[in-house]
């Protein structure tokens, strides 16, 4: 599978700006990729005002997104303020290129920053099952929670989109290997650069990891796109090898 990590400056609590920036990436590429991932919020950085940002499933960025999608032939993955039966989410969608949408709303919610006060928690996890890989698709506070990520579907890739702040990185980078290597699957990281209106600043270091712990592609602070190719196959021969995935707990959560 291709996937193209698009880290990106964000223009704050601006909708209309963000996804004229975005398609301004996706048309720099030009090689035929299966997935493109965005960060957490892409069409407004990480607020706490979503009264101000707040589209529903049929507004203008899913359009955006699923004509997109269409257009590229390929998928596409990030999250956005939605409003729904009068609730907030930060949720994530992964558009298929028929334009088939499923979803993820942020279970973990960062309540030192507040989000816990205006958004409302997801409760389930999705696996979405495309091009023959089994992906499952978080959101940034995620990655510090392993027993939700846990792989107990036989997933064979996790994806992270966030807004992670630069005095944290070094847990950035070690938590996507954690869950690479507890989960012996691919673990993806796309976060953003620049500084919000709230002065935190973000360098990126999206990245990729193997099922091994092993960079397929180094953390950087450029901002661009990344582009990687993710080898199932090989996954599945290092998990039959060493079936560390054999001796998981079983649990409900």
């Amino acid at each position: 599978m291709k996937i193209a990590l698009i880290q990106t400056e964000l223009s704050w609590e601006n909708p209309n700006e963000n996804v004229a920036l975005l398609q301004d990436n996706i048309n720099t590429i030009s090689q035929y990729v299966d997935l493109i991932v965005l960060p957490e919020m892409f069409t407004s950085g990480f607020t706490m005002n979503p009264q101000n940002v707040a589209e529903s499933m049929d507004g203008a960025t899913i359009s955006w997104l699923k004509k997109t999608a269409k257009n590229k032939n390929c998928a596409i993955t990030g999250s956005l303020v939605i409003e729904e039966n009068g609730n907030y989410y930060n949720r994530l969608v992964f558009v298929f290129p028929s334009g088939e949408i499923q979803s993820y709303d942020k279970r973990h919610l960062f309540s030192l920053a507040g989000e816990d006060k205006v958004y409302t928690s997801g409760t389930k996890k999705l696996i979405a099952e495309y091009k023959g890989f089994k992906i499952c698709p978080l959101i940034c506070y995620d990655l510090r929670f392993p027993v939700f990520s846990r792989n107990i579907e036989d997933y064979d890739v996790l994806i992270y989109v966030a807004n992670w702040p630069k005095p944290r990185t070094n847990a950035w980078d070690i938590l996507l290997k954690a869950r690479a290597v507890e989960n012996m699957c691919y673990a993806i990281g796309v976060n953003r650069v620049g500084t919000d209106n709230n002065n935190h600043e973000y360098i990126g270091h999206s990245q990729v990891v193997d099922y091994l712990g092993n960079y397929i592609q180094e953390p950087t602070e450029k901002e661009g796109i990344l582009f990687v190719e993710l080898n199932k196959k090989e996954m599945l021969e290092t998990r039959k090898k060493l079936n560390f995935l054999n001796d998981r707990d079983n649990f409900k959560l």
